[in-house]
Formats: structure tokens, C-alpha cells, sequence
């Protein structure tokens, strides 16, 4: 199997294939390993680009514009407009199929404005074993997932980032805030700021990756690691957290007893379903 220099190499020499790009950038560290080997390839033909919508989680816009700012690549930001989008609202399990739509649909905008011949993704080799529907809408879209066809792991991802001096190279995932409401409950700005609001509260409180899943009723899931379970479940600090997420819109407040897992709103799903959002891609 090859190496991680083998795959740095590869990631740079697929990327040179193109005259320029637009990097589909959140901030996150695939993005940032894409666009630091974008600019590698392409120097100031390539772009990084942030969407901006109200699933955006506070902060996230300020963190790329930290990072693109350490890459020196160029930074774009465009508004996406999913949540005009029925489709979307109603959170059916294909639910980020149309959140890539919409955003691959204004990326190809920004390219024939700004006369970029690509747009390259931070999909890496991992996320094409797990139900990722928005893949479908990238190969719709031909866009470009250059650490998957390499073979680059989320580990070797981060140990490229780390090579290659990324501050986010072991910055915890942070999906759009829609990904935590159950699928069937309607997404709407309302909930996404509870959420935003009550998960600011949880770091701000020394907690590291957590994630508030909203579910039927205004009723909080709230996921911490599991060695952080005790200091939500007793205490003063008990209180304030119940009291805070009460005033932020919830009517209840649950603690998940397995902890923080990424992706446990897709344990409701049939089994032929998540095959089926796999096979897709």
C-alpha cells in the first residue's frame, strides 16, 4: 500500500491535471489538505470557497478565513440558498443531496464567472464506506474528490495536514448544524440557532465534541464523550445547562449515555437505504 508521501504526490500531480479550480472549502481539515495542495499545484488559479447559510455554525466562517489565511490561498464566500428548498426543509434522509445541490449549483456560477475549470471536494477515502448522499450530487456535478481517489484516509489526512503545518490538522468534524435534527423534523433557522446557541454553551463550558441532536418535541440528545458524562449529569452545572437550553427553545433536555459518535442520526436508517446512498456514489 502506498505511503503517505506516494499519496502527497499523487494528490499534487491530479491536481496539476487542471489549468484551475474552485475549492469547495468549510474550513474543516480535508478542505484545508485539498486547497493547501491546490495552491501547491496552481498557486493563485486556485480558489477556495466557503458557503454561507444559516447551517453554517458560528465561527466556522471566521476559523476558514484563519486557515485560508495560513495556505494563502484566494477566498471567495457565496450564500446558498437551501432552506428555500421544500425538499430540504422536510429533512428527508437524502437530505444533504440537496444541500450539495444547491451548493455545486453555485460554485458553477462562481467558476463561469471567475473562469475556473473545476471544482474539487475534500471527500476523502473513508466517507465512500459510510451513507453520504451529497457524493451523488457531486458526480452529478463532476466535481472532483481528489484525497478519495487517491486513497487518502482521514488519518492520513491529518497526518498530511500536520506535515504540511495546518492548524486545523486535528480540529474535531463539524458538519452543518442541519445534521443534527432528526430526519422528518423540519429544518428551519429557529432550530438551527437553538442548536448553535446550546452547543457555544457546551465549549464554551470546556467540553470538547459534542453535539446537541434535536428531535420531536424541542427535545435536546445532547453527546459528549463519555469521560465528560459527569460533569453534565450532576452538580450545579446540571442546572445551568438545563436552564440555558430551556431558554434557548427546548422543552427537554436528554443525556446520551453512549456519548459522542459521529453520524448516530443514521442508526435509524434501513440498512437497503444506507447501501443504497453507498452504491450511488
Amino acid at each position: 500500500m502506498p505511503d503517505v508521501t506516494v499519496k502527497r504526490q499523487r494528490l499534487l500531480d491530479r491536481l496539476r491535471q487542471f489549468d484551475s479550480c474552485a475549492v469547495a472549502f468549510s474550513g474543516g481539515v480535508d478542505s484545508a489538505v485539498v486547497a493547501q495542495a491546490a495552491f501547491l499545484a496552481m498557486g493563485e488559479r486556485a480558489v477556495a470557497v466557503t458557503a454561507v447559510s444559516p447551517s453554517l455554525a458560528e465561527g466556522e466562517l471566521d476559523n476558514a478565513r484563519q486557515v485560508v489565511g495560513q495556505i494563502g490561498i484566494r477566498h471567495e464566500t457565496i450564500e446558498t440558498g437551501e432552506l428555500a428548498n421544500p425538499a430540504y426543509v422536510a429533512n428527508p434522509p437524502d437530505r444533504c443531496y440537496h444541500c450539495k445541490t444547491e451548493l455545486y449549483d453555485q460554485l458553477d456560477k462562481l467558476c463561469n464567472r471567475l473562469g475556473l475549470a473545476v471544482i474539487v471536494n475534500g471527500a476523502n477515502a473513508d466517507d465512500l464506506s459510510d451513507y453520504r448522499p451529497g457524493q451523488r450530487a457531486a458526480g452529478q456535478h463532476g466535481v472532483i474528490s481528489p484525497l478519495a481517489e487517491n486513497g487518502l484516509s482521514k488519518v492520513e489526512v491529518r497526518q498530511l495536514a500536520a506535515e504540511w503545518g495546518l492548524a486545523v490538522w486535528d480540529k474535531p468534524a463539524a458538519p452543518c448544524l442541519s445534521s443534527r435534527i432528526a430526519y422528518g423534523e423540519e429544518v428551519t433557522p429557529q432550530r438551527l440557532a437553538m442548536i448553535d446557541a446550546a452547543e457555544q454553551f457546551l465549549r464554551e463550558a470546556g467540553l470538547g465534541e459534542v453535539r446537541v441532536r434535536y428531535h420531536q418535541g424541542d427535545l435536546a440528545r445532547l453527546e459528549v464523550p463519555l469521560d465528560q458524562l459527569p460533569q453534565l449529569s450532576g452538580g450545579e452545572f446540571r442546572a445551568r445547562l438545563v436552564a440555558r437550553l430551556r431558554e434557548l427553545g427546548f422543552r427537554y433536555v436528554a443525556l446520551d449515555l453512549e456519548g459522542f459518535r459521529s453520524g448516530s442520526q443514521n442508526l435509524v436508517l434501513p440498512i437497503e437505504m444506507v447501501q443504497a446512498g453507498v452504491l450511488r456514489r
